[in-house]
């Protein structure tokens, strides 16, 4: 029997590095076990802010992948202040005071007039290129995979022109994704967004989200299906795991300006004070971006000394750490906007079995995974001696050599099962 030929458009797609990358490559990965043939249409010249080659090594050999050259006012903007660019493609975006001139300038013309985001150039000819393919070659299923959101834009276009059937991936939100109110949007252009963001939901014949609060955040706009799909955790095979020798606390990704939770370092700098164990044995691994401002925080709570900072490096160096620390940490800006965040690395979290401690707004969907799965503990940012009760038992458990997490339930979230549930979509 034949497979079922399906489009998947995204923009991130290997050598890009970073969570963006990862959901796509692994359903493209499992699809075809499920009688579907994958073909991934991608930008041929992108801009992407990390790269990790590593990657390339997960492709399917067998897949066809289609490339077609993209204009992206990155490259101009770097012209003009590479480290600025640099910054905003990654997310950082500096607190308003901090600011230059030139950043508040990019942060406008990136808000009102790249709408929906600084990719939409490519929409058009790729509309016009995929017109021809989806014919030639008698598909007619197409999925759209954002951010960049534009991608939807010509999912949208191929529905109407073609009438295929549009199934639209929504990895984050639109309008209500953390940087959005950043983007310094004069009213017609916050107008434009909610309006382009509403043509999408409504003509997608199947919506696919990948937590809870943003299923129920766009059924107020749509009638249209909406399923959650959540990202996942691969099977790895490692060598045997020794864990560090010191009580190393690791973080995993980007720290941007607001991922700065002060509660935690206040915390974990009264420790180094009040137990001179503690101080001996703890450390701070951060593994990814981290931005000036948190490093001042860190500096004002005298942690600089206790910090390793590793930069960002490769998915499977990533897994490394993950798996030698004593405790993750899983930390979310503290706002209404991310209780809908659930990061892809929250996954590959809960299969090291190390245990989780999470900092993030009060009722977020991370917290109901974590206390379904038993992998960790939970906080907002207002819980200091909560926070500072469970770090002090992690430390004498970890001091017994008894500081481990005995995870439940962990399957349902396997890349493979995921995409045994994204296939019965596609088949319906």
């Amino acid at each position: 029997m034949s497979k079922k030929p399906v489009l998947i458009i995204t923009y991130y797609w290997p050598p890009a590095g970073g969570p963006g990358v990862q959901r796509w490559l692994k359903f493209v990965k499992y699809l075809p076990e499920y009688d579907i043939e994958p073909i991934v249409y991608v930008p041929e010249n992108p801009t992407y802010p990390i790269t990790d080659e590593s990657l390339k090594n997960e492709i399917v050999e067998e897949i066809t992948i289609l490339k077609q050259p993209i204009d992206e006012p990155y490259k101009i903007a770097k012209k003009l202040s590479k480290k600025d660019t640099e910054d905003i493609s990654r997310g950082i975006i500096h607190k308003p005071q901090s600011q230059s001139l030139i950043e508040k300038l990019m942060l406008f013309i990136r808000g009102n007039f790249y709408i929906p985001d600084a990719r939409k150039n490519w929409v058009k000819p790729s509309v016009t290129y995929l017109l021809d393919y989806l014919q030639t070659n008698n598909i007619n299923t197409v999925i759209t995979t954002g951010p960049p959101h534009s991608l939807h834009l010509i999912g949208l276009e191929l529905k109407q022109r073609l009438g295929v059937r549009w199934i639209a991936d929504f990895r984050d939100p639109w309008t209500t994704i953390g940087y959005h109110k950043k983007l310094k949007l004069m009213p017609f252009a916050k107008q434009k967004h909610k309006t382009l963001e509403k043509k999408v939901l409504q003509a997608a014949d199947q919506i696919i989200v990948t937590s809870f609060t943003t299923q129920n955040d766009f059924e107020r706009i749509t009638n249209q299906p909406i399923t959650v799909i959540t990202n996942g955790y691969d099977h790895i095979s490692l060598e045997a795991v020794k864990l560090d020798e010191k009580f190393t606390m690791a973080h995993i990704g980007s720290l941007l300006s607001e991922r700065n939770p002060d509660v935690l370092w206040k915390v974990l700098g009264e420790l180094i004070i009040e137990d001179q164990i503690f101080r001996s044995q703890f450390q701070l691994n951060l593994v990814g971006t981290v931005s000036n401002d948190v490093l001042a925080t860190l500096e004002s709570y005298d942690l600089t000394q206790f910090v390793n900072l590793k930069g960002y490096v490769e998915h499977d160096k990533a897994i490394r750490y993950q798996q030698n620390a004593q405790v993750l940490l899983l930390i979310e800006i503290n706002s209404e906007d991310t209780k809908c965040i659930i990061p892809g690395k929250l996954f590959e979290y809960m299969t090291s079995k190390r245990p989780i401690l999470a900092l993030g707004p009060d009722g977020s969907d991370v917290e109901h995974i974590l206390k379904s799965t038993n992998t960790g503990e939970y906080f907002g940012y207002h819980d200091a001696v909560g926070l500072k009760a469970a770090i002090r038992a992690y430390f004498n458990a970890y001091r017994r050599k008894d500081l481990k997490r005995n995870p439940m339930g962990l399957q349902q979230y396997s890349r493979k099962a995921l995409t045994e549930k994204l296939a019965q979509l596609i088949m319906q």
